[in-house]
């Protein structure tokens, strides 16, 4: 059953991430990937496998990603951020963070999440995501 991930990742991570999909990269490229500005090209450059590329974070990925959560077109969301350093668009980090959680979608901001996630029996069946009721809200 193919999912939709997202990857994303700070500078700082980038190198964290793509490390990560080139250890699982036959499990990735039985899914669909999308991923944001260079992250994205990194991706589908070392791994060879297509990937959907977004814009750049911080000119508009993070939005293009939160729009796929709150339409239903995300399962799964992998963004390795840096704790340890201030973004300059964090408001924008924190919104699709906000966003998946909101929505029910998966949300990995580490490797060890992201292995449990993606090694999971439910990544190769279909699952439905609850999606929770907002329209008293």
């Amino acid at each position: 059953m193919k999912k939709h991930i997202a990857l994303v990742a700070h500078d700082k991570k980038k190198d964290e991430l793509l490390e990560w999909a080139l250890e699982n990269k036959e499990t990735l490229k039985s899914h669909l990937i999308v991923a944001t500005g260079s992250t994205g090209e990194l991706i589908e450059e070392k791994l060879e496998i297509p990937v959907t590329k977004l814009l750049s974070d911080p000119l508009g990925g993070n939005q293009q990603i939160g729009s796929m959560i709150a339409e239903g077109k995300l399962d799964f969301l992998i963004f390795f951020w840096d704790p340890l350093e201030a973004q300059p668009h964090d408001s924008d980090v924190k919104a699709v963070q906000r966003l998946a959680v909101a929505w029910n979608v998966l949300i990995a901001s580490n490797r060890t999440t992201a292995d449990f996630i993606l090694h999971s029996a439910l990544m190769q069946a279909p699952y439905e995501i609850d999606i929770p009721d907002y329209s008293k809200f």
